[in-house]
């Protein structure tokens, strides 16, 4: 076959032998545009959006972003859990106090805080501002207790003040300050049944003294005992069923059941960055926000999405607001509940495709007649090739963070290795050039200054922000990058380890279609189960998976198109051939022989998933076209197109996590 550019973690391994084209894609926005294709089947690109200029649906990055619980399950002494898992937490950065107080203020809370810590003082209180708006005092009250559980905020229309939580003080003197931090964002949640465990405490004084605390000060809120395990003693509360938790209205708790769908039109914004203004803007959580797949960057995006907590009213109010940074609301509603992840059936993409031209040198002689027509059989070998026999199903480079001088899956194979130093100076190794972002990651890998960095880091990147902040607050070494990598989300931290697994994964699929060949083998993995369309399995369910016999493979049962391989996990069941020994020989290779797949300092659990080896297009079409207009405008660095020159436009459907990049390439035979 013949062989293409190596782009970072997509192989050089083709599955059609055409001789393909060049060209490029994302000279303008709205060249790519992608529609997300609900569990319905019906394209949410609607009407209203379409009347709007400029928004479409983008092409699906596809992180899996299952949840994990926050905290470990309390086992009683027979192995069963009394009260059930410990109820996962939002992260401790989910809201951006830059963003909602303004970075002055947030840079006085922070020093407010430190000065509580460093001198012990009581009866310190520090004003946050004048708010007037009651929907702004709302989102401050909970963005601060939120991020700073042991401080209490107090309103004295218009001002907030902030002050140290006496209730905090008396209980950090018994438990360990993280823990006490904890305890109080579990008692701030809400959530009426779930429970938290301190840490083991075989002091039996110790730990009476503990429960009389909580009896006295929460005991109308929560109930406490204590559970062995493996000789092990520690104290679990539980919030009761019944009575009114603390602070909770009634509007409160009418909120709690209220549920907002609407469709999501995005241009430039990753969906993780425009979830955290909305969230912001809107005094929740990004948790509450609820998607069936992230989209991509650089792109024109149409996704539905669900808020938790929020009126259709209060999200119309902020529309126009929403709308200056990039993101149109459209089809706001009410539901009855969230919206699941991968509750989809794929996406349509709308492409252009300019400065076309055939790969090798161009006869200068010819005419543009000739040039056309020779791309015309070019483009129409290609792509009835990839209609009749699809493409490789390779991760898309935007998986692995495309552009950047450190790709995301070094970072997720130092957390990984648990190496949380290496990995945080990783993700912060800068690009090239001399932007903002640029020179805040220097500074921070040259000075260990995270504060100075931290005030150079443009407020339009929260991931950054938030690990600076923490490492601000916790320091550089071993157990503060922790704590750096707990600020960020779940769904966002967990997208590096699952980036490698799928880099060994774009690896493992190369090596097994160039040296076994594009026939079902025996050994090879295939579903048990007759009649499935499933493009990806995130659940690691081993037990529907069916290993090919020999007598399978004789017989020609499975197609290549059947056949799957793992994403690298502490579920999945590896093929029983050559490939088999691939996995654990690369795994080797990488330090991973006896990795488990869990890091449990940072709450991550990979599974694993299945995969498979190739992929198809359906409502395929294209057009072969000269441009009509000179091209121009666009983002800074976009390429300029002659009126003469020829484009191709192609619309087409993909399953959900297939990329619309990887089957360009395979058309094209190189990286648009």
């Amino acid at each position: 076959m013949k062989q293409g550019d190596e782009a970072g973690s997509v192989p050089a391994y083709f599955l059609s032998n055409h001789e393909g084209f060049l060209g490029s894609i994302k000279n303008f926005t709205e060249d790519f545009v992608v529609s997300e294709i609900d569990s319905n089947g019906q394209n949410v690109r609607t009407a209203q959006a379409l009347q709007r200029p400029g928004c479409a649906f983008s092409e699906e990055d596809n992180v899996e972003l299952k949840e994990n619980a926050h905290y470990s399950v309390p086992q009683d002494t027979d192995g069963s859990s009394e009260w059930g898992p410990d109820t996962p937490l939002p992260s401790l950065g989910s809201f951006d106090l830059d963003v909602i107080l303004g970075q002055s203020v947030s840079e006085d809370l922070e020093q407010f805080v430190l000065t509580l810590r460093e001198k012990k003082q009581v009866g310190l209180e520090l004003s946050l501002g004048f708010f007037s708006d009651k929907h702004q005092r709302a989102n401050v009250h909970r963005a601060v207790r939120h991020r700073f559980p042991f401080l209490m905020t107090v309103t004295i229309q218009p001002e907030i003040r902030v002050r140290e939580d006496p209730d905090y003080r008396e209980l950090a003197r018994l438990v360990k300050e993280d823990e006490a931090e904890d305890f109080f964002r579990f008692i701030d949640a809400k959530v009426r049944g779930s429970s938290y465990t301190f840490g083991p405490d075989d002091n039996k004084e110790h730990r009476t003294a503990v429960h009389h605390f909580l009896n006295r000060r929460f005991g109308k809120l929560v109930e406490t005992k204590s559970f062995s395990n493996q000789g092990m003693t520690a104290i679990s509360v539980r919030l009761r069923d019944h009575g009114k938790p603390k602070k909770r209205t009634a509007e409160e708790r009418k909120e709690e059941d209220l549920y907002t769908a609407f469709t999501l039109c995005k241009e430039n914004l990753e969906t993780l960055e425009a979830i955290s203004y909305m969230a912001a803007a809107l005094g929740v959580l990004p948790s509450d926000f609820t998607y069936a797949g992230t989209k991509d960057k650089r792109a024109i995006t149409f996704q539905s999405m669900v808020v938790k907590k929020v009126s259709p009213q209060r999200l119309k109010e902020k529309a126009a607001e929403f709308e200056k940074r990039g993101m149109r609301l459209s089809r706001i509603r009410s539901v009855g509940e969230p919206l699941k992840l991968g509750r989809l059936q794929g996406n349509h993409f709308d492409l252009v495709v300019r400065n076309l031209r055939p790969h090798g040198p161009v006869d200068e002689h010819g005419s543009g007649a000739d040039v056309h027509a020779r791309l015309a059989e070019l483009v129409e070998e290609a792509v009835e090739n990839v209609k009749r026999r699809g493409f490789v199903n390779y991760y898309g480079p935007q998986r692995f963070g495309s552009g950047q001088s450190v790709p995301s899956d070094r970072v997720g194979l130092a957390l990984l290795k648990e190496n949380m130093v290496s990995a945080v100076h990783l993700f912060f190794t800068p690009d090239d050039g001399d932007d903002p972002q640029n020179l805040a990651k220097k500074h921070f890998l040259q000075t260990d200054n995270a504060k100075e960095a931290l005030a150079m880091m443009p407020l339009s990147k929260p991931r950054e922000r938030l690990m600076l902040r923490a490492l601000n607050r916790y320091g550089g070494g071993p157990d503060g990058c922790v704590q750096a990598w707990l600020s960020l989300p779940h769904s966002m931290r967990v997208f590096y380890p699952h980036a490698y697994c799928s880099r060994v994964w774009n690896e493992a699929v190369a090596h097994r279609l160039s040296t076994m060949g594009h026939c079902v083998r025996q050994g090879d993995l295939v579903w048990a189960q007759t009649g499935q369309n499933q493009t990806e399995d995130t659940g690691g369910t081993s037990s529907r998976i069916h290993v090919v016999t020999y007598e399978d493979e004789q017989a020609g049962v499975y197609t290549l198109g059947q056949v799957l391989l793992p994403m690298p996990g502490n579920t999945v069941k590896y093929p029983e051939n050559a490939m088999g020994t691939w996995y654990q020989e690369q795994l080797a290779r990488d330090g991973l022989s006896d990795c488990r797949f869990r890091v449990n300092s940072l709450k991550l659990n990979v599974p694993g998933c299945y995969r498979p080896l190739l992929a198809a297009p359906r409502n395929f079409s294209y057009r072969l076209q000269r441009a009509a207009m000179e091209g121009g405008g666009g983002a800074a660095g976009e390429m300029k197109q002659s009126s003469d020159s020829p484009y191709l436009t192609l619309n087409l459907d993909l399953d959900s996590s297939c990329y619309a990049t990887i089957c360009l390439r395979e058309i094209m035979k190189c990286d648009p």
